[in-house]
């Protein structure tokens, strides 16, 4: 198999390329983009492939893409914003900010446990059918009427949907618009990333396609088809479960992720449509210091985890997570995902797409694609090879060491 790689690539990262290269040759890819920053400037963006699983529409440079739970990083990123300008405290309670939040419990709940993965609120208290993650209000307000799954504060598990409309509506209480607006207003827009959350229907033409695993045998990636959780509620906040709960997607099925509703749709936990080059575009203004102050950037990247903590819903279903260790709304590099510096972060999505900032070297890095893989934490061996290969290039610094 040959594949045609196109974009530039600077003198030096030659191995970046190579390893692209080989994960269309030998790894399974169908299309794919990766790009890298360092110092500021891209020596790294390259595309290549199909958009779709027909082979009728390549991957051009302005390819978007459903990047899934990488996602979450850009709505970290909403919320950080406001912590820099004095309008969201986070060890405030939620109620602060939205009021209709204080049910069932929650009237003392922090701000932080939302974004690291410990408020209990992985799914409504019941499963709200088709279509429903589609409308904010019900979503929301099923979420401000739940009892937590566990006592907040106690554990972390994996708010793989819910995080995006805790957060979202938390960002959307204080400023009025919604996180896919102030992340175009306040983020991408001035920095012209191709980034968006809510995905205008002008721009649906240049969306590729998602598709399944060279394994699979259907197109389940397409589909919020998950199992539900196996008990409700725990009646007074009680301790804790011991066993790993499922992702909650049963509960807030997703549709058809290739369709212009879920394109359109605002789930700012897993709908992001981006390129690479994009979301490089917006971590290589983390990993230099130009978006946030560095005691901002210093708290999000500061785990928010207990030493050698599970997390109760990865380590269900993701090889790497009998151990976690969140930021505030960022993953922290605890596995070597991001290279050797462990105080890179970033964020993974389901099927393999990944982006992170290391500030210490200075690296933006983002991969994006279209056939599906295994993890939402950056695992995925396309991605490993890419950023192996990078700091080889950068003569492996290990930064934070």
């Amino acid at each position: 198999m040959t594949v045609r790689v196109h974009g530039t690539c600077a003198p030096g990262f030659e191995r970046v390329r190579e390893e692209f290269e080989r994960n269309f040759t030998e790894r399974g890819e169908l299309g794919a983009a990766v790009a890298v920053t360092v110092d500021g400037a891209f020596v790294v963006d390259l595309w290549a492939g199909d958009a779709d699983r027909s082979g009728t529409r390549p991957w051009e440079r302005d390819t978007l893409v459903n990047v899934y739970s990488t996602t979450k990083g850009m709505t970290a990123l909403c919320a950080h914003l406001l912590v820099e300008r004095g309008e969201l405290d986070l060890d405030a309670p939620v109620a602060r900010y939205w009021p209709q939040f204080a049910r069932a419990g929650k009237a003392d709940l922090p701000v932080r446990w939302l974004l690291s993965h410990r408020a209990g609120l992985i799914a409504p208290g019941e499963p709200l059918g088709p279509g429903a993650v589609y409308d904010w209000e019900k979503v929301t307000d099923a979420l401000a009427a739940t009892t937590p799954w566990w006592r907040p504060g106690t554990a972390q598990g994996y708010h793989a949907v819910t995080f995006g409309f805790l957060v979202g509506e938390v960002v959307r209480r204080i400023t009025g618009v919604t996180l896919g607006a102030f992340l175009r207003s306040e983020v991408t827009g001035p920095l012209d990333a191709d980034v968006f959350v809510g995905t205008p229907p002008g721009e649906h033409g240049r969306c590729a396609d998602m598709a399944p695993p060279v394994t699979g045998t259907d197109d389940a990636p397409s589909r919020g088809a998950f199992a539900r959780i196996p008990d409700p509620p725990v009646s007074g906040l009680g301790e804790a479960p011991t066993a790993p709960l499922t992702l909650a997607f049963g509960y807030l099925p997703l549709g058809d992720v290739n369709g212009a509703a879920y394109r359109s749709a605002e789930i700012p936990a897993t709908n992001g449509h981006a390129t690479a080059r994009g979301l490089a575009a917006v971590y290589r203004e983390l990993a230099c210091g130009r978006l946030l102050g560095a005691d901002t950037v210093e708290r999000l990247r500061t785990t928010q985890s207990g030493a050698d903590e599970p997390d109760l819903v990865l380590r269900a279903g993701t090889p790497l997570a009998e151990t976690w260790s969140w930021g505030l709304g960022f993953m922290l590099n605890l596995y070597g995902q991001a290279g050797p510096n462990p105080r890179a972060f970033g964020h993974g999505g389901a099927g393999g797409s990944y982006a992170f900032a290391d500030p210490e070297n200075r690296v933006s890095y983002a991969y994006t694609m279209n056939r599906m893989g295994v993890g939402t934490s950056g695992e995925d061996l396309r991605s490993a090879h890419l950023v192996g290969a990078l700091y080889k290039a950068l003569g492996a610094g290990g930064g934070g060491e």
